[in-house]
């Protein structure tokens, strides 16, 4: 027989609700629905999404439908979804896919498109991001990025493939941006998957009051949170933030005992070093409801996309794909006894 530890592991890793587990969670009934939610549901509280990507492999167990929110607090020079950044809708422009024919000049209610000099601008500083000129582009050259949508809107999209969650154990997982930057909205959410029996996860950079991350605890079966680096000073350098309530918060999780992975984006010049990779192992051993500690190799193809809403971008020189580096990084992790996979391969 496995020991309750290893059980518990299994079940999570399954999409499984933890039947050990006592944070919150309502008791399940016939097809996975929640007897006893953990609120009174608001299914018309409303908030700003920026993407939903169904089929999603990466974002925890099983196939999943990511729910992108609106909104970060910090601003992590690495950053590969800049569009969720900014807590409003905004508009981005591809130059690279315009094909010159002027209607977005025509029907821009405040002049922000238009030709200076023989060349096509756009002057964001007018805009107002009501979307008529993106919806007006034919080759979707302008994308209006951010949509107001309620928490019920966002559960008729994941239902749709609730046949896929149920053949692979997936679910529905709440990222960002910062999830937690809309806190009740991304809570309605989740309330309302775990009440459809649906399996939720949340996404999240853990850097709020332990207030604000207790508020989603009690509907979300597995948190995957970012430890980037453990020095205060080089986070808030790199990301503007200090991490003192982040690392805080991985203790206060680790004693909720909700299902936990941890994960860290490794940054060529920044975090890419066997000391602050084994510091964040070292800080992980002692978590017993850790599934696993991922490391996450930099992604480098998001410059159109700050490009394309006028946003400088830091750039660091990386290798794409899994790396000598990253494996021998990951062994010294692994050497303080916890899990450790690489992002993109098996295990």
């Amino acid at each position: 027989m496995p020991s309750t530890k290893e059980h518990y592991h299994r079940q999570a890793l399954r999409g499984q609700r933890p039947s050990t587990l006592a944070t919150g969670a309502g008791r399940m009934g016939r097809g996975g629905k929640n007897l006893a939610p953990a609120h009174g549901f608001n299914r018309h509280m409303s908030g700003i999404v920026s993407d939903i990507q169904r089929f999603s492999v990466h974002d925890g167990p099983g196939i999943r439908t990511t729910v992108f929110l609106k909104g970060c607090q910090m601003r992590c020079r690495w950053c590969h979804n800049p569009e969720a950044l900014r807590p409003g809708p905004e508009l981005q422009l591809f130059l690279d896919k315009c094909i010159g024919c002027g209607t977005c000049f025509k029907v821009c209610p405040r002049g922000a498109h238009g030709m200076e000099s023989g060349r096509r601008v756009f002057h964001r500083q007018r805009c107002t991001a009501c979307g008529t000129c993106a919806r007006s582009c034919y080759a979707e050259a302008l994308v209006l990025v951010g949509r107001q949508m309620t928490a019920a809107e966002v559960l008729a999209e994941a239902v749709q493939d609730r046949e896929f969650y149920a053949d692979s154990d997936g679910g529905v997982t709440i990222s960002g941006g910062e999830p937690i930057f809309q806190p009740a909205f991304a809570r309605e959410i989740l309330a309302l998957c775990r009440e459809a029996g649906i399996h939720t996860a949340i996404e999240t950079n853990l850097a709020w009051p332990w207030e604000q991350v207790e508020s989603v605890l009690g509907v979300t079966d597995l948190v995957m949170a970012d430890i980037k680096m453990m020095d205060p000073a080089a986070h808030r350098q790199w990301t503007g933030v200090t991490n003192d309530m982040i690392l805080d918060n991985v203790q206060r999780l680790g004693r909720a005992g909700r299902p936990l992975v941890i994960r860290t984006p490794v940054i060529p010049g920044v975090n890419d070093t066997a000391s602050e990779i084994g510091r964040v192992g070292s800080l992980l051993a002692g978590l017993a409801n850790l599934l696993y500690y991922e490391l996450l190799p930099h992604n480098p193809l998001a410059a159109g996309k700050y490009e394309s809403l006028g946003m400088e971008q830091d750039e660091f020189s990386a290798p794409r794909g899994v790396s000598d580096k990253m494996n021998a990084l990951a062994a010294e992790a692994g050497k303080s006894g916890v899990p450790v996979r690489v992002a993109g391969t098996k295990g």
